[in-house]
């Protein structure tokens, strides 16, 4: 994909950057921050953060005073505002500057050749090792609006927004290293009067633990602005009188470290990272408290050139993008993650039993995964609780589908587990209902299927009321977003215990639950349960007992449709730019036919399905992703999904 399109998505590509330099020396310092652009640009960069005071180096000291360095600056600033132009990237970096008899810590942006403003630096740490107020006065005073740098007009304040010229979502505030620290950050300011990308120069030593500080403080106010934050701390090359410089770069995307460097580097480091601005937009417009806080009175806008030339070099995302968004690629991040859902579920359960009063449960169970992980979750509610496990009905009602392989996995589990089994086969009961109705058993349509899924839930519900106990729901996310359960049948129930898990992560859950909670002869049931096709069971077996109905060959790979999901709910992104994602995370697995086949499937069955969500049972939510009605997702029934599919369509036109 080209920058140009990249850019139509809202992406924006990033460089923060730690040059090597020397103490006092400009033209050294210049030459090597020339570089780093060339190198930035040559990776795709639109723009650069450099260091706090890079073009002298930040530890100076006395030497700001001396009218040669402070010369020398300006003309390095020029210097580099030309290398914006003939590298084709805009860049922010630092240099003192002497304003009105005073002089004043600045970062300047520069694009296109010019200067197109700077911003002096708010907050002046003056303890412990710092001294700042020796030389530099704060922008907390009345400053002049504008500068005449060698004849250009100059902005000047820190009320400056920069705002790209042909990517208007990319508005850019800058703060200056300890204004980060500081109580009321400018860059809260800045994010309420618009600016997506946050811009720190940087001369933060390091001390024990500074360096997590750090990171953490950059993720969490990105996360409080809504905000990319791009970081590029002082590197390795200043002064080591009394304190040494690490180079710290970070660029982290609304609470997420997307990328930071190597530290302690005395040649030039830095780091690429591509931001998600559109999708910023998108959370600034969905989150109460963003739209309810007061943004300041004005703000002078600044336009500049974010340039797209150089991209078109590196076609491929330069930022995490999991196939499985739901499920955590780390292994002990995973299983934290699984940890704290299966509590969520198993608390939700046993809060219901406990307002009911009820000791009883009753489930369907296949040997599938999904009922399998909700029994579970009732035999984790009923030990907090303190219930006997023999009060958990663990239905099993083999059909025309159903193998041996599941049958036989759903009773041993409920027998190792110590539940009460009941063995109800439905067969004769849908052959009567089909003679009932008048249809015929040799047409596998979806009244034969539908038949079956609607006699279980029968079956369920009547037993519930015979033992005074609730049905407990079986379905996940995936199945609710897809539709892929039968009206009042499976798709009811008296609490909904797996409603907020998608189907890619019911899998790791199970296998979670089998290396964490259960062992011997149970974690071995759930290993092959969790090795088991996926399958309703619904259809007669072929011959030898050989499965004929395999969902991921009837409605797509789940692994696809829970990135979509991911995508079209948590984010709200356009078509194009769904498929663009899945184009770079399932690169080399899926084509790009492949993919557009199932978008397709997605959004028709997403809307169209849209009936089955609104009258969904209650359960708890466990992610950012959640479909309840009466919560996250409110969407009209009849919606059209005419404009989705049109864009899909045109996708794959464009392919063609």
């Amino acid at each position: 994909m080209s920058a140009a399109s990249r850019g139509q998505l809202g992406f924006v590509r990033v460089a923060s950057v730690a040059p090597a330099l020397r103490v006092a020396d400009v033209a050294y310092n210049v030459a090597h921050i020339e570089a780093a652009l060339q190198q930035a640009a040559s990776q795709g960069a639109q723009m650069a953060v450099l260091p706090e005071l890079c073009i002298t180096a930040y530890s100076c000291a006395d030497l700001f005073y001396q009218e040669q360095l402070l010369n020398a600056a300006l003309d390095g600033l020029l210097a580099v505002a030309a290398a914006s132009a003939r590298w084709a990237i805009s860049c922010v970096v630092g240099l003192p500057l002497r304003v009105e008899g005073r002089l004043y810590n600045c970062a300047a942006l520069v694009s296109a050749g010019q200067v197109a403003g700077i911003v002096p630096k708010v907050y002046l740490p003056n303890s412990g090792e710092f001294y700042e107020q020796r030389w530099f006065t704060p922008a907390s005073r009345p400053l002049p609006p504008t500068l005449l740098l060698q004849g250009q007009t100059v902005p000047f304040g820190t009320d400056l927004l920069f705002v790209a010229a042909e990517q208007p979502e990319c508005t850019v505030g800058i703060e200056v290293c300890e204004d980060l620290w500081a109580v009321e950050p400018p860059s809260g300011r800045l994010a309420l009067a618009g600016a997506t990308l946050l811009l720190n120069l940087s001369a933060s030593n390091e001390l024990l633990g500074k360096a997590h500080y750090r990171r953490t403080l950059v993720c969490q106010q990105s996360a409080r602005c809504l905000a990319a934050y791009v970081y590029a701390g002082a590197g390795a090359g200043e002064s080591t009188t009394d304190v040494v410089y690490g180079g710290h770069c970070l660029v982290a995307e609304n609470g997420t470290l997307l990328v930071e460097s190597d530290r302690f580097q005395f040649e030039t480091e830095g780091v690429v990272a591509d931001l998600d601005l559109a999708r910023l937009h998108q959370e600034r417009a969905r989150n109460s408290s963003f739209s309810q806080a007061q943004a300041p009175a004005h703000a002078r806008a600044v336009r500049f050139v974010l340039s797209h030339t150089g991209a078109a070099a590196a076609p491929l995302l330069n930022r995490p993008l999991p196939r499985t968004p739901f499920v955590p690629t780390d292994a002990a991040r995973r299983a934290d993650h699984c940890r704290e859902i299966f509590n969520i579920q198993t608390v939700g359960l046993a809060k219901r039993l406990h307002h009911l009063g009820t000791r009883q449960v009753v489930l369907g169970i296949s040997g599938g995964l999904d009922s399998t992980l909700a029994l579970l979750v009732c035999v984790r509610a009923f030990d907090r609780l303190g219930l006997a496990r023999s009060g958990i009905v663990a239905v099993t009602m083999p059909g025309f589908g159903t193998t041996a392989r599941t049958r036989s996995n759903a009773e041993q589990l409920a027998l190792e587990l110590s539940v009460t089994l009941r063995v109800i086969p439905i067969g004769e009961s849908v052959r009567l209902h089909f003679r009932d109705i008048g249809h015929d058993e040799a047409h596998h349509d979806v009244t034969y299927e539908n038949a079956q899924a609607r006699e279980r839930t029968q079956i369920l519900m009547d037993v519930a009321n015979q033992v005074g106990g609730l049905v407990v729901g079986t379905g996940d996310l995936s199945e609710a977003a897809l539709g892929w359960m039968t009206f009042n049948g499976d798709h009811m129930s008296m609490y909904h215990v797996n409603a907020g898990v998608p189907k890619t992560l019911v899998r790791f859950l199970v296998g979670w639950c089998a290396e964490e909670v259960f062992s011997h002869a149970i974690a071995a049931l759930l290993q092959d349960v969790i090795e088991t096709p996926i399958s309703p069971e619904l259809l007669p077996l072929a011959k030898g007992e050989q499965l004929v109905q395999k969902t991921e060959e009837t409605i797509g790979p789940y692994e696809l449709h829970d990135f979509f999901l991911f995508q079209v709910v948590r984010y709200h992104d356009a078509p194009a730019k769904v498929f663009f994602l899945a184009q770079q995370a399932f690169a080399g697995v899926y084509s790009d036919a492949t993919i557009l086949r199932w978008l397709g499937v997605f959004y028709r069955r997403f809307f169209s399905q849209q009936f089955k969500r609104s009258a969904m049972p209650d359960g708890p939510k466990v992610g950012s992703v959640a479909l309840s009605p009466r919560g996250d997702w409110r969407m009209p029934s009849d919606a059209a999904s005419a404009l989705w599919i049109a864009a899909c369509e045109q996708l794959a036109a464009d392919r063609d």
